[in-house]
């Protein structure tokens, strides 16, 4: 739809005419019209020259966003007084006048308004994306390094998201800016140590407007992610409120954005731990956006976090809401919800989706316009049926600030609902690879904020521990095990093995608790130098979890074993990593086994080549996360005499002292087999 902007006469003229005495005379050819294409009007009004300026150039065509109208009548209003004052000063005849105001009543501008959501999710406190990029093979974004070998596209860091956001919005006068959850939490070192202060002040000034809270939200719990929202000190850490080092207020400001939590339900007084959601309005047009976590939130959080918390059902929420806002007269619905699923064909493909967004958004109210999804770190750009069988846009821009989601909304002025919406995920592009974009000019303000906090973090970040011979990396071979799993346990076993630290011999970790891989100089997968940094190990690790050591019994073992399939463990299950000299065989099979089966093989369960004895007593590593039942392995809170620990990442950095250097763990202690013998 074609825009109309009345631009003021004496200005254009003003401008037509300066640096000059007198202007030429310009080529006014056919005759005045308004709208385009299918609603174009053309008038009997000659384009004749005013001043220097032809009359169809004082009404400017502005079509790649649409009228900036909120109503049809606005625009006949604004043509109306155009009309009258030409009229007046003799530009135009009375016919003329009566001729413009009438064909500004017949055409479509400001009967829509378009609207754009400029959207992510799970940025979780990458502020620097120095040595960030975007691998993804369906898309073929790669660039190659001197020895021909494949590297991904450099993208990403909250200073070149600040300015993809500020390029979205120069062509869109009508804007909102969305997170779909976990912000903050899981962070790097330098805006973890600082309590993900530099996140939310980086997002302040990048102009974030609303953030659905997800499960990492709560990771420092309910108290501390208040105070994300309201500012403050940290009561304890003197490594709060950096802002007269980083050039930010004093106390720390918090968000100038809105949290949101539908589902998220405080026990003691019913209400909401943040609004349900938000109104903007958009010249007279409301859209409401309705935030909140994945149903789940409490499998995966440590409890304490959560306490006196209750996490409802995502759809029944929505429903509920939509109800509300229809009393209100909102039509127009957004949700962003922090739970995801999995899909190939690229940032921009939808092939094979799965994963709990498909039965969220199969129950949702028909009245709901749009979806903004994350939870799984996946990039797609889907359309699902809702629980009236219409297929409405689901959008992830996968994950650490690396894609930006463009979403443009068209509302109907007059029935003021969502009438289409158009969306792509974009390239948070810090070389210009794809030459034909704009490039993205980084916000100066955002980068000398990152830059300061970095210069805080660096003699803590910077310190190296340790050495790698290879990659050691998340990638699991067919029965779920990874070579950084296998590391990771071996470095909480070794802490845990002596009888003052509790006498271990079998340590298990959460997959879901290993963020990052140690990379290699010269790696496929980006550049390193074979040093490994005190700030590269804590991004693996970044919960500060503690260890902790329990008894659990040999048939309990058997049994934590088999919660890795659960029902409640989502279609690839959640296979435990597990430490050197534990060994055992399964069947399961990802995405087609059913879950809630028996897998383990009766047997196979072993301890240094000794079979598990389902009777005896064994003395168990595992996080604090764990510990406390994360990840629905209930069987860890069954344990007994628990001792707790050293924290993990220092754990690992020991393994890094005693093991100079150290090499990729081997992938030979979880077995997949066809079946159990």
């Amino acid at each position: 739809m074609r825009s109309i902007i009345l631009k003021p006469l004496a200005l254009l003229i003003g401008c037509a005419m300066a640096g000059t005495a007198a202007a030429e005379t310009p080529l006014c050819t056919g005759n005045v019209t308004i709208g385009e294409a299918a609603g174009l009007i053309t008038t009997r009004i000659a384009n004749k020259s005013v001043a220097g300026v032809c009359l169809n150039q004082l009404i400017v065509d502005t079509d790649a966003e649409g009228a900036n109208y909120g109503s049809h009548a606005e625009f006949i209003l604004d043509m109306a007084k155009l009309a009258a004052k030409w009229t007046h000063q003799g530009v135009l005849k009375a016919r003329e006048g009566g001729e413009l105001r009438k064909a500004a009543a017949h055409s479509d501008v400001g009967k829509r308004l378009r609207v754009r959501v400029i959207a992510f999710n799970d940025f979780h406190g990458n502020i620097d994306g120095a040595n960030l990029n975007l691998r993804s093979d369906p898309d073929n974004l790669f660039l190659t390094n001197a020895a021909g070998q494949r590297i991904g596209v450099p993208a990403g860091g909250v200073d070149y998201m600040a300015g993809l956001v500020k390029q979205l919005k120069a062509g869109a006068p009508n804007s909102v800016v969305v997170s779909a959850g976990d912000l903050i939490g899981a962070s790097p070192l330098n805006s973890a140590l600082f309590h993900d202060e530099p996140t939310i002040e980086t997002m302040n000034r990048l102009g974030l407007d609303f953030n659905a809270v997800g499960n990492h939200e709560f990771d420092e719990g309910r108290a501390e992610l208040l105070r994300m929202q309201n500012g403050g000190c940290h009561p304890t850490d003197a490594n709060s409120c950096q802002g007269a080092a980083v050039g930010t207020p004093v106390p720390f400001e918090g968000a100038q954005f809105d949290f949101l939590a539908a589902n998220v339900v405080d026990t003691a007084s019913g209400k909401t731990l943040f609004p349900p959601y938000a109104v903007k309005n958009f010249k007279g047009n409301r859209v409401a956006f309705i935030g909140m976590t994945l149903e789940g939130t409490p499998s995966i959080v440590t409890p304490d976090g959560i306490a006196g918390l209750e996490f409802h059902d995502e759809a029944d929420t929505v429903n509920s809401l939509v109800r509300k806002l229809k009393q209100r007269g909102i039509d127009a619905v957004v949700v962003l919800l922090h739970e995801g699923g999995l899909a190939s064909g690229g940032i921009n493909g939808c092939s094979g989706v799965s994963g709990p967004i498909v039965d969220i958004v199969g129950r949702f109210d028909d009245a709901v316009d749009l979806v903004v999804s994350g939870h799984t770190h996946q990039a797609y750009n889907c359309t699902l049926p809702n629980s009236r069988g219409r297929t409405i846009p689901v959008t992830s821009a996968g994950s650490f600030s690396r894609l930006i989601t463009q979403i443009d909304l068209t509302l109907d002025t007059r029935s003021k609902d969502v009438i289409a919406v158009s969306a792509v995920n974009k390239l948070v592009d810090r070389n210009n690879f794809f030459a034909a974009a704009e490039p993205i000019q980084p916000v100066a303000e955002i980068s000398a904020i990152v830059d300061k906090y970095n210069l805080i973090a660096a003699p803590i970040a910077n310190r190296v521990i340790g050495a790698i011979t290879a990659d050691i990396t998340r990638t699991t071979n067919a029965a779920g095990e990874s070579a950084l799993g296998d590391v990771i346990a071996d470095a909480q076993l070794a802490a845990t093995q002596p009888a003052a630290k509790g006498n271990a011999v079998i340590a298990f970790m959460n997959p879901g608790g290993i963020r990052a891989d140690f990379i290699y100089a010269g790696s496929a997968l980006g550049e390193g130098d074979g040093n490994i940094t005190y700030g590269e190990a804590f991004t693996v690790q970044p919960f500060g979890n503690s260890l902790v050591v329990k008894t659990l019994t040999g048939q309990q073992l058997y049994d934590l074993l088999e919660q890795q399939w659960a029902a409640n463990q989502g279609a690839g299950g959640r296979i435990l990593q597990v430490s050197n000299g534990f060994s055992y065989q399964h069947s399961f099979t990802p995405n087609l086994s059913p879950l809630g089966g028996h897998y383990v093989c009766d047997g196979s369960v072993t301890l240094n080549g000794t079979p598990i004895d389902k009777s005896a007593s064994y003395r168990v590593t595992m996080n604090s996360f764990l510990a406390s039942g994360g990840d629905n392995f209930s069987v860890f809170n069954l344990g007994t005499d628990q001792l707790g620990g050293d924290v993990d990442v220092d754990a690992m950095e020991a393994h890094f002292v005693t093991h100079a250097p150290l090499v990729p763990g081997a992938q030979d202690r979880i077995q997949k087999v066809a079946s159990c013998i």
